[in-house]
Protein backbone atom coordinates (compact mmCIF):
# COMPACT_ATOMS: atom_id res chain seq x y z
CA UNK A 1 0.00 0.00 0.00
CA UNK A 2 1.13 3.57 -0.91
CA UNK A 3 -0.38 6.48 0.88
CA UNK A 4 0.25 9.91 -0.61
CA UNK A 5 -0.59 13.30 1.29
CA UNK A 6 -1.69 15.38 -1.28
CA UNK A 7 -2.28 18.32 1.26
CA UNK A 8 -1.48 18.98 5.03
CA UNK A 9 -2.93 21.41 6.10
CA UNK A 10 -5.66 22.75 7.89
CA UNK A 11 -9.07 24.78 6.81
CA UNK A 12 -6.83 28.11 5.41
CA UNK A 13 -3.76 26.38 4.44
CA UNK A 14 -0.32 27.76 4.06
CA UNK A 15 0.38 30.63 3.61
CA UNK A 16 -3.03 32.15 5.17
CA UNK A 17 -4.02 34.33 2.60
CA UNK A 18 -2.39 38.01 3.47
CA UNK A 19 -0.32 36.90 5.96
CA UNK A 20 2.54 38.04 7.16
CA UNK A 21 3.60 35.24 10.31
CA UNK A 22 6.87 33.67 9.61
CA UNK A 23 5.81 30.55 8.23
CA UNK A 24 3.46 32.05 6.10
CA UNK A 25 6.65 33.67 4.74
CA UNK A 26 8.85 30.54 4.98
CA UNK A 27 10.50 29.39 1.74
CA UNK A 28 10.72 25.78 2.74
CA UNK A 29 8.50 23.40 0.70
CA UNK A 30 7.61 21.45 3.54
CA UNK A 31 5.61 24.44 5.31
CA UNK A 32 3.63 25.39 2.31
CA UNK A 33 0.66 23.40 2.62
CA UNK A 34 -2.68 22.79 0.55
CA UNK A 35 -5.80 21.57 2.74
CA UNK A 36 -5.55 17.77 4.17
CA UNK A 37 -5.71 14.98 1.78
CA UNK A 38 -5.01 11.36 1.17
CA UNK A 39 -4.40 9.50 -2.07
CA UNK A 40 -4.10 5.69 -1.25
CA UNK A 41 -3.61 2.87 -3.31
CA UNK A 42 -2.73 -0.84 -3.11
CA UNK A 43 -2.91 -3.51 -5.37
CA UNK A 44 -5.13 -1.83 -8.79
CA UNK A 45 -7.46 0.44 -6.39
CA UNK A 46 -6.90 3.87 -6.58
CA UNK A 47 -8.81 6.08 -3.67
CA UNK A 48 -8.93 9.44 -2.20
CA UNK A 49 -10.03 10.31 1.44
CA UNK A 50 -11.34 13.81 1.50
CA UNK A 51 -11.37 16.61 -1.81
CA UNK A 52 -11.23 19.77 -0.49
CA UNK A 53 -10.67 23.40 -2.59
CA UNK A 54 -7.08 22.28 -3.65
CA UNK A 55 -8.58 18.83 -5.08
CA UNK A 56 -7.78 19.65 -8.66
CA UNK A 57 -4.68 21.36 -8.01
CA UNK A 58 -3.58 17.95 -6.19
CA UNK A 59 -4.47 15.67 -8.84
CA UNK A 60 -2.25 17.37 -11.21
CA UNK A 61 0.81 17.70 -8.87
CA UNK A 62 0.21 13.73 -7.68
CA UNK A 63 -0.22 12.36 -11.00
CA UNK A 64 -3.65 10.41 -9.73
CA UNK A 65 -5.49 9.34 -12.91
CA UNK A 66 -7.89 7.01 -11.90
CA UNK A 67 -10.48 7.40 -8.69
CA UNK A 68 -12.12 4.17 -7.76
CA UNK A 69 -13.68 5.64 -4.62
CA UNK A 70 -13.83 8.97 -2.69
CA UNK A 71 -14.18 8.79 1.22
CA UNK A 72 -15.49 11.29 2.96
CA UNK A 73 -14.81 12.89 6.75
CA UNK A 74 -17.15 15.28 7.25
CA UNK A 75 -19.09 18.17 5.19
CA UNK A 76 -16.89 20.82 5.94
CA UNK A 77 -15.96 22.84 3.34
CA UNK A 78 -12.01 22.14 3.50
CA UNK A 79 -12.73 18.85 3.13
CA UNK A 80 -15.29 18.67 0.29
CA UNK A 81 -15.26 21.85 -1.42
CA UNK A 82 -13.35 19.87 -4.52
CA UNK A 83 -16.58 17.87 -5.01
CA UNK A 84 -16.89 19.48 -8.61
CA UNK A 85 -13.85 18.10 -10.07
CA UNK A 86 -13.83 14.68 -9.92
CA UNK A 87 -15.31 15.16 -13.10
CA UNK A 88 -12.32 14.63 -15.56
CA UNK A 89 -12.57 11.06 -13.94
CA UNK A 90 -16.23 10.94 -14.50
CA UNK A 91 -15.91 11.54 -18.10
CA UNK A 92 -12.65 9.33 -18.62
CA UNK A 93 -13.93 6.11 -16.62
CA UNK A 94 -17.50 6.56 -17.82
CA UNK A 95 -19.25 5.25 -14.83
CA UNK A 96 -20.54 6.97 -11.95
CA UNK A 97 -17.89 8.01 -9.06
CA UNK A 98 -18.28 6.10 -5.80
CA UNK A 99 -18.96 8.12 -2.39
CA UNK A 100 -18.42 6.66 1.16
CA UNK A 101 -20.00 9.83 3.57
CA UNK A 102 -22.44 9.16 6.48
CA UNK A 103 -25.97 10.14 5.63
CA UNK A 104 -25.60 13.54 7.79
CA UNK A 105 -22.65 14.50 5.14
CA UNK A 106 -24.46 13.37 1.98
CA UNK A 107 -27.41 14.76 2.36
CA UNK A 108 -24.83 18.20 3.28
CA UNK A 109 -23.13 17.21 -0.17
CA UNK A 110 -26.88 17.13 -2.26
CA UNK A 111 -27.74 20.65 -1.09
CA UNK A 112 -24.42 22.28 -1.98
CA UNK A 113 -23.92 20.24 -5.27
CA UNK A 114 -27.43 19.57 -6.52
CA UNK A 115 -26.47 19.43 -9.93
CA UNK A 116 -24.07 16.18 -9.35
CA UNK A 117 -26.91 14.03 -7.14
CA UNK A 118 -29.75 15.62 -9.48
CA UNK A 119 -31.29 11.89 -11.30
CA UNK A 120 -33.73 14.05 -13.64
CA UNK A 121 -33.18 16.40 -16.32
CA UNK A 122 -29.31 16.36 -15.45
CA UNK A 123 -26.92 19.33 -17.23
CA UNK A 124 -24.47 17.01 -18.82
CA UNK A 125 -21.38 18.34 -18.37
CA UNK A 126 -22.08 16.92 -14.69
CA UNK A 127 -20.15 14.43 -13.12
CA UNK A 128 -22.38 11.42 -11.66
CA UNK A 129 -21.74 9.53 -8.35
CA UNK A 130 -22.85 6.47 -6.79
CA UNK A 131 -23.26 7.30 -3.19
CA UNK A 132 -23.12 4.05 -0.44
CA UNK A 133 -23.80 5.61 3.52
CA UNK A 134 -21.60 4.80 6.23
CA UNK A 135 -22.88 3.87 9.75
CA UNK A 136 -20.31 3.63 12.70
CA UNK A 137 -19.17 -0.35 13.15
CA UNK A 138 -20.43 -1.22 9.70
CA UNK A 139 -17.03 -2.39 7.68
CA UNK A 140 -17.45 -2.06 3.94
CA UNK A 141 -15.23 -3.30 1.12
CA UNK A 142 -13.64 -1.80 -1.78
CA UNK A 143 -12.17 -4.54 -3.69
CA UNK A 144 -12.54 -7.23 -0.96
CA UNK A 145 -10.30 -4.89 0.38
CA UNK A 146 -11.94 -4.53 4.53
CA UNK A 147 -12.25 -0.65 4.93
CA UNK A 148 -13.43 0.06 8.88
CA UNK A 149 -14.68 3.55 10.24
CA UNK A 150 -13.55 4.89 13.20
CA UNK A 151 -15.68 7.38 14.78
CA UNK A 152 -14.37 10.30 15.91
CA UNK A 153 -15.43 13.96 17.36
CA UNK A 154 -14.55 17.26 15.92
CA UNK A 155 -16.00 19.10 18.94
CA UNK A 156 -19.64 18.60 18.33
CA UNK A 157 -19.01 17.30 14.65
CA UNK A 158 -19.23 13.96 14.34
CA UNK A 159 -16.16 12.44 11.75
CA UNK A 160 -15.55 9.21 10.67
CA UNK A 161 -11.78 8.22 10.30
CA UNK A 162 -10.82 5.00 8.35
CA UNK A 163 -8.68 1.96 9.06
CA UNK A 164 -7.49 0.02 5.34
CA UNK A 165 -5.17 -3.01 6.93
CA UNK A 166 -2.46 -1.67 9.08
CA UNK A 167 -3.03 2.01 8.18
CA UNK A 168 -5.00 4.17 10.14
CA UNK A 169 -6.12 7.98 9.05
CA UNK A 170 -7.85 10.14 11.63
CA UNK A 171 -8.21 14.12 11.18
CA UNK A 172 -10.12 16.41 12.60
CA UNK A 173 -9.93 14.98 16.04
CA UNK A 174 -10.76 15.93 19.57
CA UNK A 175 -11.97 13.09 21.32
CA UNK A 176 -12.77 9.33 20.66
CA UNK A 177 -14.74 7.05 22.34
CA UNK A 178 -12.93 4.32 24.17
CA UNK A 179 -14.84 1.68 22.19
CA UNK A 180 -13.55 3.10 19.14
CA UNK A 181 -10.04 2.43 20.40
CA UNK A 182 -10.07 -0.94 20.11
CA UNK A 183 -10.43 -0.35 15.79
CA UNK A 184 -6.71 0.22 16.25
CA UNK A 185 -5.17 -2.41 17.77
CA UNK A 186 -2.14 -3.51 16.03
CA UNK A 187 -1.73 -0.90 13.49
CA UNK A 188 1.57 -0.45 11.59
CA UNK A 189 1.38 3.32 10.70
CA UNK A 190 -1.40 6.24 12.10
CA UNK A 191 -1.91 9.87 10.59
CA UNK A 192 -3.42 12.09 13.10
CA UNK A 193 -4.07 15.47 13.18
CA UNK A 194 -2.47 18.11 15.10
CA UNK A 195 -2.93 21.66 14.60
CA UNK A 196 -1.22 23.94 16.69
CA UNK A 197 0.63 23.70 20.18
CA UNK A 198 -2.22 25.24 22.18
CA UNK A 199 -5.41 23.80 23.61
CA UNK A 200 -8.13 24.04 20.67
CA UNK A 201 -11.56 23.06 21.07
CA UNK A 202 -12.36 21.19 17.97
CA UNK A 203 -9.00 19.84 17.13
CA UNK A 204 -5.82 17.95 19.40
CA UNK A 205 -2.97 20.27 20.01
CA UNK A 206 0.30 18.82 19.03
CA UNK A 207 0.18 17.11 22.74
CA UNK A 208 -3.16 15.54 22.56
CA UNK A 209 -1.77 14.00 19.59
CA UNK A 210 1.65 12.79 21.09
CA UNK A 211 -0.36 11.39 23.85
CA UNK A 212 -2.86 9.58 21.53
CA UNK A 213 -0.11 7.93 19.80
CA UNK A 214 1.88 6.86 23.19
CA UNK A 215 -1.74 5.40 23.69
CA UNK A 216 -2.24 3.46 20.10
CA UNK A 217 1.02 2.45 19.99
CA UNK A 218 1.72 2.50 15.95
CA UNK A 219 5.21 1.31 14.74
CA UNK A 220 5.07 5.08 13.11
CA UNK A 221 2.88 8.24 12.99
CA UNK A 222 2.42 11.24 10.84
CA UNK A 223 1.11 14.84 11.92
CA UNK A 224 -1.52 16.61 9.71
CA UNK A 225 -3.79 19.40 9.69
CA UNK A 226 -1.32 21.15 10.44
CA UNK A 227 -1.31 25.45 10.84
CA UNK A 228 0.93 27.88 10.77
CA UNK A 229 1.20 28.38 14.45
CA UNK A 230 2.89 25.26 14.96
CA UNK A 231 5.99 26.61 13.62
CA UNK A 232 8.57 25.86 10.98
CA UNK A 233 8.38 22.22 9.71
CA UNK A 234 12.33 21.49 10.49
CA UNK A 235 12.18 23.21 13.86
CA UNK A 236 8.88 21.13 14.97
CA UNK A 237 10.32 17.85 13.49
CA UNK A 238 13.54 17.76 15.93
CA UNK A 239 11.06 18.10 18.76
CA UNK A 240 8.94 14.68 18.05
CA UNK A 241 9.96 11.61 19.30
CA UNK A 242 11.81 9.19 16.54
CA UNK A 243 8.73 7.27 15.21
CA UNK A 244 6.20 10.58 14.96
CA UNK A 245 7.07 12.42 12.15
CA UNK A 246 5.44 15.73 10.78
CA UNK A 247 3.93 14.64 7.62
CA UNK A 248 4.02 17.34 4.35
CA UNK A 249 2.35 17.84 0.90
CA UNK A 250 3.76 15.02 -1.47
CA UNK A 251 5.45 12.85 1.05
CA UNK A 252 5.23 9.49 -0.17
CA UNK A 253 5.17 6.41 2.45
CA UNK A 254 4.83 2.75 1.92
CA UNK A 255 3.27 0.39 4.41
Amino acid sequence: MQVYFLGTGTSQGIPVIGSSHPVCKSSDLKDKRLRVSVWITWDENSIVIDCGPDFRQQMLTSGCSKLDALLFTHEHADHTAGLDDIRPFFFKQKSDIPVYASQRVLDNLKRRFDYIFENENKYPGAPSVATFVLKNNAHFLIDETEIIPINVNHGNVQVFGYRIQDFVYLTDVKTIDNSELEKLKGIKVLVVNALREEAHHSHFSLQDALDFIHLIQPEKAYLTHISHHLGFHEEVQKRLPENVFLAYDNLKITI
